[in-house]
């Protein structure tokens, strides 16, 4: 095979190409791939700031990678990041979520159990489960975190 008989394989589903239009007319494609970028950032995706600014948590963004697009799947996917040394609010609320560590180390605190997790572990945060994540590092601590589309607010404990 030379040269001139060099194509590109297809896309696989895996690499949509992202829409260029999120005003996209109905019947067409809403899948969208969103690329992971250099400091843990995605195209298109603006860090926002955690919650409204409280005594009860410290140093963390927030990036919503589905959920707020338009898309209409009965759950929302973020990432968080926790600078060195910040923490989530101590909270606790009805719906069950998921986390997934997937830079540096962090502390998932469960009721009043402290767990050491890393790159690839897995937190259950089931209903009503009093729960808070801290980075107690000197390196930047993120996670996907998973929840329903529908939820409750989360009460702070503390």
């Amino acid at each position: 095979m030379g040269p001139a008989d060099h194509t590109e394989p297809p896309l696989s589903a895996c690499e949509l190409p992202a829409p260029t239009d999120a005003s996209a007319p109905p019947g067409t494609s809403g899948s969208k791939v969103l690329r992971f970028r250099d400091g843990f950032q995605w195209e298109g995706v603006v860090p926002r700031a955690y919650k409204d600014p409280a005594a009860h948590w410290r140093g963390i963004a927030r990036h919503v990678l589905v959920g707020e697009g338009g898309e209409s799947a009965p759950f929302h996917v973020r990432y968080f990041e926790i600078e060195p040394r910040g923490h989530s609010t101590r909270e606790v609320h009805e719906h069950e979520h998921v986390v997934i560590p997937i830079r540096g180390r962090g502390v998932a605190r469960v009721g009043d159990r402290d767990v050491p997790i890393g790159f690839g572990d897995v937190v259950y945060i089931a209903p009503n489960d009093v729960h808070q994540f801290l980075n107690r590092s000197e390196e930047p601590f993120g996670f996907l975190c998973i929840v329903p589309a529908s939820r409750d607010r989360p009460r702070p404990i503390g």
